[in-house]
């Protein structure tokens, strides 16, 4: 799985890795749902769509070749339901904690923020995101690559730690 906070890459980077790995990614649903209702999601629909996000985990699956990319997961959700609306609902709590990934790349937000009108909120926000989210990665022993540079240098991180994983 890739995670981060707003506007740390993480889109560019599963396109880029599936490209590099011959495979497919899944988008993040969050986008379509923004997209399609031209607004962010209320309270109550977070677990839609970290369900979602799951189901179209699930659905790409079979399409995968040796790797599956995936933008986003189930504990991104429940951290940014935590930070907007102070809680989370206990079954996305449970989805974030059961839905296990074989790898995890943490993308730094060291890119340059960019407003998008709707889901993006501000530079300052995306970095206590990043915090938490790196906080909560540590507290649960999940092991993961904290990425950092341009494009090409995400990539060379990635390629090199998973060489050595699937000892390529």
């Amino acid at each position: 799985m890739i995670v981060g906070a707003e506007c740390s890459g993480k889109t560019s980077l599963a396109q880029a890795l599936a490209t590099h790995y011959n495979t497919v990614w899944v988008p993040e649903y969050l986008r379509d749902f923004v997209a399609q209702h031209q607004r962010t999601p209320k309270e109550h629909e977070q677990i839609d769509i970290a369900r979602m996000q799951v189901q179209r985990e699930a659905e790409m699956l079979p399409q995968a070749n040796r790797f599956l990319f995936c933008d986003t997961s189930p504990l991104m959700i429940r951290l940014y339901s935590e930070h907007y609306f102070g809680k989370a609902d206990l079954a996305l709590f449970e989805l974030a904690a059961t839905h296990d990934y074989d790898f995890t790349l943490l993308t730094s937000p060291d890119f340059a923020w960019v407003d998008d009108g709707l889901q993006r909120e501000s530079p300052a926000v995306r970095q206590r995101i990043h915090d938490k989210l790196q906080q909560e990665l540590e507290e649960r022993e999940i092991p993961h690559l904290l990425l950092a540079g341009g494009m090409q240098e995400r990539l060379d991180q990635v390629a090199f730690a998973m060489d050595f994983l699937i000892g390529a």
